[in-house]
């Protein structure tokens, strides 16, 4: 059995950073496309832990890239 595989489902994946904006470069990176062609969304945002000690969290976000910018990629 042969699946099709379809060209216009947009390519998302989730990314972990010490802050939004480390997760968002990481992620473009990951991808291979400039912050432009993506569109993030934040999971969650860091936390820090109680005086820099237990309970920091790191921040979380889901990126796709934008399936205008998809099409012009070559």
């Amino acid at each position: 059995m042969i699946k099709r595989i379809n060209k216009n489902v947009a390519k998302s994946i989730e990314v972990e950073g010490s802050t939004v904006e480390d997760a968002i470069k990481k992620a473009s990176e990951i991808l291979g496309v400039s912050r432009d062609e993506i569109a993030v969304k934040v999971v969650c945002e860091e936390k820090k832990g109680l005086f820099g000690m237990e309970g920091e969290k790191p921040a979380k976000i889901k990126v796709t890239i934008n399936k205008e910018k998809k099409e012009n990629i070559p």
